[in-house]
C-alpha cells in the first residue's frame, strides 16, 4: 500500500458481509499497518474503535533514524534510476527486507529484524522471500500517518508500543500518542518492535480484544 489515504474501500467492503455487524466495525494494525488504521480511523467515521500497535508514523523520520545519512544519498540515486527502467518498462528493482551485517543496505537494517524475519521464514512462513520492491522502500519515505492522529477522536484509540522500540522508533509514537485527543488509552509494554508479537503477546492481544469489548 503505497502513500495516502487509501483504505476506506476495504471498510465498505466489510459493510457489505452477512456477518459483519456495519454499526460495530473496529480496525487493528501492527507496525506499517498499524499506521494505516490511524489513517482509516482518522477519515472515515464508519470505524467505531482503533488498536495501533508498534505504529510507523513518519516514514521519512524513521528512515532517517534507521539509515546513515550517505547511505539515504545513494538511495536516493537508486530510486530515481528505478523510477526510469521501470518507465521504460524494465521489472521493478528489488532489495533485500533484511539483512545480516550492519552495513548491507535493505528495507529493515535492525539486527533484531534480521533475526526475526530469518526465524520466522524458517518456522511460520517457509514461503516468504528476502526480497521487496525498492519503490516500496521509497513510498515509505512519502508516508506520514502521524498528521492523522489528531482526527481521529472523538473514535476511540489505544496505541501500543514497545517501550525499546527502535524500528518504528517508541518516541514516534509516543509524540503521536500525545498528540491524540481523547478518548485514548496507551499500553507501554517492555521491549523492541517484535516483542509485542511474542514475550508481550498476551498482554498486547488482551489489551486489544478488552479495548474492542469496551467500544463496541
Amino acid at each position: 500500500m503505497g502513500p495516502g489515504p487509501r483504505l476506506p474501500p476495504r471498510v465498505t467492503f466489510a459493510t457489505t458481509l452477512a456477518e459483519v455487524d456495519a454499526g460495530r466495525l473496529g480496525v487493528w494494525g501492527s507496525s506499517y499497518s498499524g499506521g494505516h488504521v490511524l489513517v482509516v480511523a482518522a477519515i472515515d467515521r464508519r470505524v467505531r474503535a482503533v488498536v495501533s500497535q508498534a505504529p510507523a508514523i513518519s516514514g521519512w523520520r524513521n528512515v532517517a533514524r534507521l539509515v546513515r545519512a550517505d547511505l539515504i544519498a545513494l538511495y536516493r540515486a537508486q530510486f530515481d534510476a528505478d523510477r526510469a527502467a521501470r518507465y521504460r518498462g524494465e521489472p521493478p528493482a528489488m532489495v533485500p527486507v533484511v539483512a545480516e551485517g550492519m552495513f548491507d543496505p535493505c528495507a529493515l537494517p535492525t539486527p533484531d529484524s534480521w533475526q526475526w524475519f530469518t526465524e520466522a521464514g524458517r518456522t511460520i512462513a517457509p514461503s516468504w522471500r528476502n526480497e521487496v520492491t525498492l519503490r516500496s522502500v521509497e513510498m515509505l519515505t512519502e508516508y506520514d500517518p502521524g498528521v492523522y492522529v489528531p482526527r481521529i477522536s472523538p473514535t476511540p484509540l489505544l496505541m501500543v508500543i514497545g517501550a525499546r522500540d527502535h524500528l518504528t522508533v517508541a518516541d514516534e509514537a509516543l509524540a503521536a500518542y500525545n498528540q491524540a485527543l481523547e478518548p485514548k488509552r496507551l499500553l507501554l509494554v517492555e521491549g523492541g518492535h517484535f516483542d509485542v508479537y511474542t514475550e508481550a503477546f498476551e498482554q498486547t492481544a488482551g489489551a486489544a480484544a478488552g479495548w474492542f469489548a469496551e467500544h463496541l
